[in-house]
C-alpha cells in the first residue's frame, strides 16, 4: 500500500502504528497513528472505494493542540474549497 511505503521512507516519521486496515474487493479503510521527529502526531484515516473517498489527516502537537487538519467531511459545505478543506488553530 502506497501510504505505508511513504511512511516507511519518510525522513520525518519516527514511528507509526497501523490501528485498522480493512481491505474490500474495490477499496480499503485505514487508520494510522504517526509520531513525527518533532514529537508531533499525525492521525490518518481514509476510506476509499470505486465511488467515494473520505479522508482526515489530523496533525497535532504532542500536548494535543491542533496544528492542522485536512479532510473532506460532508458537513462543512460552507467552505469555499468544499469538499476538500483545511482547519488550523486560530
Amino acid at each position: 500500500m502506497e501510504i505505508l511505503k511513504s511512511l516507511d521512507n519518510s525522513t520525518v516519521v519516527t514511528s507509526y502504528e497501523l490501528l485498522v486496515f480493512k481491505h474490500f474487493e474495490f477499496g480499503f479503510y485505514i487508520n494510522i497513528s504517526t509520531i513525527l521527529v518533532d514529537k508531533s502526531e499525525l492521525f490518518i484515516r481514509e476510506y476509499t472505494d470505486q465511488k467515494e473517498r473520505n479522508y482526515s489527516y489530523h496533525w497535532q502537537k504532542k500536548n494535543g493542540d491542533l496544528i492542522c487538519r485536512w479532510d473532506n467531511a460532508p458537513y462543512h459545505k460552507k467552505v469555499k474549497t468544499f469538499p476538500h478543506h483545511k482547519h488550523q488553530k486560530k
